[in-house]
């Protein structure tokens, strides 16, 4: 597939799109989509720290999803109901779901999609999430259709942690072969992959949930942004995946022929993470002085053009029921007071970023300029997008980053923030918040849960590692013949999406 070599500027101000054209589309035709090219370690082993997640929603299905409301809805468990003290979990499985090579999918293939989640030498992500309150014995595919699940601690909100794409279901004894294979229930069935590479993905007959529209997916890994950007804008490709478009290049994308943007609004959380076990930041009063110091809206102006909402250092967004709102403090004399009490009234440090995003050095820009008035020296340090993940992130003591928005609330603080968890960027460990999270995991009335994970944001607020400037919108540029691309959570729903 050859790519073009440059892109033109668009002339004059240019709007861009609300939301992606929705309609009937034909039924078959080929999408075609650019990702990056991933590590050649990528697999599609759901649950790996690596995988190719891409492929993931079109070859698999979970036991719960989550609906844009955030609500655990069903997808291979159709019903389940827990005991009164949220210890004793029965979810029922929809009978005849077959996986793509025929077997007939059963509740020993979700007892063991778990069981692999939680054997840590696996390594997965998931473990710091369902270890707290799951373990292997406390599972058992009672009868093809019932998987019981009891606890080791209370949880009352368990279904919402069986949605993450980590807990996609994979055949019984397939661990050896999954991450090529890439055998699943799902509305696609594998048909070529290569890690970093090509890969192609068949429309499956035999989806529980009918046939997809489309008949075929084929990816294309282009590392280069602007490539992939240049195939979208010459008809080569037909949507971009991973990728969050700058404001200019959204700009030229939208008023091309042959592409516009669909714009997922605040769908990208960005964080500054301060690594709390550096020398620089392991006092509260330094990691507090910069929060005081910095100014997020400048950082949601400049990084992102005013596209998304400011973050005022809450992960939670601002949509969710649960947010508490705790309005960002600008001080920069507070800020100075509290340096020279930690000691550091000369305070330096650097911040990590790289091309990976295109938003990470302009939030890095935007942020180091917005601490001068402290009297704060951050000088931004370019890295190489190729090894940030593996050589960047959590080891320097501070950088640019980004999550996909869409976690339920109780995943997103485990997650990210509980002590010694693998996604824990900011390395932050404080008791009294584990603590007020295995209370909300033990909490059945839904509003004394909710007080509960509201005191988590203020714990991370006012004495956490990680700052969140912004949610700004995701900018994804799609072939203006698609019809209905609709996005949650880092995935699209990949039955309905079609071509004019």
């Amino acid at each position: 597939m050859g790519l073009l070599a440059g892109c033109t500027s668009a002339t004059g101000p240019v709007t861009l799109p609300d939301d992606a054209a929705s309609g009937r589309p034909a039924e078959g035709g080929t999408l075609r989509i650019a990702r990056p090219a991933n590590s050649r370690a990528e697999g599609l082993y759901p649950a790996a720290s690596l995988s190719a997640y891409e492929y993931l929603g079109a070859l698999y299905n979970r036991l719960v999803r989550l609906d844009e409301a955030g609500n655990a809805v069903p997808d291979l468990a159709q019903d389940w109901e827990v005991s009164g003290d949220a210890m004793h979990w029965t979810f029922r499985m929809r009978d005849g779901v077959t996986f793509h090579d025929g077997r007939r999918f059963t509740s020993r293939d979700a007892a063991y999609t778990l069981a692999k989640i939680l054997d840590p030498a696996l390594a997965s992500p998931q473990l710091g999430v369902l270890s707290p309150v799951m373990s292997v014995g406390g599972l058992q595919a009672s009868d093809p259709t019932t998987l019981i699940i009891d606890l080791d601690a209370p949880h009352s909100d368990l279904p919402s942690l069986l949605s993450a794409y980590q807990c996609y279901v994979i055949p019984e004894d397939s661990l050896a072969e999954i991450a090529h294979t890439g055998i699943g229930t799902g509305p696609f069935q594998l048909d070529a992959f290569r890690p970093a590479g090509r890969g192609r993905l068949l429309a499956f007959e035999d989806h529980f949930g009918g046939r997809p529209v489309l008949d075929q997916i084929d990816f294309f890994s282009v590392q280069d942004t602007q490539a992939r950007t240049n195939a979208l804008i010459a008809g080569q490709v037909d949507l971009l995946s991973q990728t969050n478009l700058d404001f200019a290049s959204a700009q030229v994308v939208a008023a091309s022929a042959k592409a516009t943007i669909a714009r997922v609004r605040n769908g990208q959380w960005y964080t500054i993470p301060l690594l709390a076990t550096s020398d620089e930041f392991s006092d509260v009063r330094v990691r507090q002085a910069i929060k005081l110091a910095y100014d997020p809206a400048r950082i949601l102006a400049v990084a992102a053009q005013g596209n998304g909402v400011v973050g005022d250092d809450n992960p939670v967004l601002p949509t969710d029921a649960a947010h508490l709102d705790l309005p960002h403090q600008h001080d920069p004399e507070r800020a100075k007071a509290l340096l020279a009490e930690a000691g550091r009234p000369d305070f330096a440090f650097e911040i990590s970023t790289s091309s990976l995003d295109p938003v990470f050095t302009p939030m890095a820009v935007a942020f180091s300029n917005s601490l001068r008035e402290a009297g704060i020296s951050a000088t931004v340090r370019n890295e190489s997008a190729d090894s940030y993940y593996t050589e960047v992130w959590m080891q320097k003591p501070a950088m640019a980053t980004y999550w996909f928005t869409g976690r339920p609330i109780d995943q997103l603080l485990n997650q990210i923030f509980r002590s010694g968890s693998s996604y824990n960027e900011s390395a932050w460990s404080n008791a009294r918040f584990d603590g007020v999270l295995d209370a909300a995991r033990a909490e059945v009335d839904p509003e004394r849960r909710m007080r509960h994970y509201q005191d988590a944001q203020r714990l991370i607020v006012e004495e956490g590692a990680t700052l969140t400037p912004m949610f700004a919108d995701r900018l994804v540029g799609i072939s203006r013949e698609v019809l209905n691309y609709h996005e949650h959570g880092f995935e699209f729903d990949y039955l309905n999406i079609g071509l004019r």
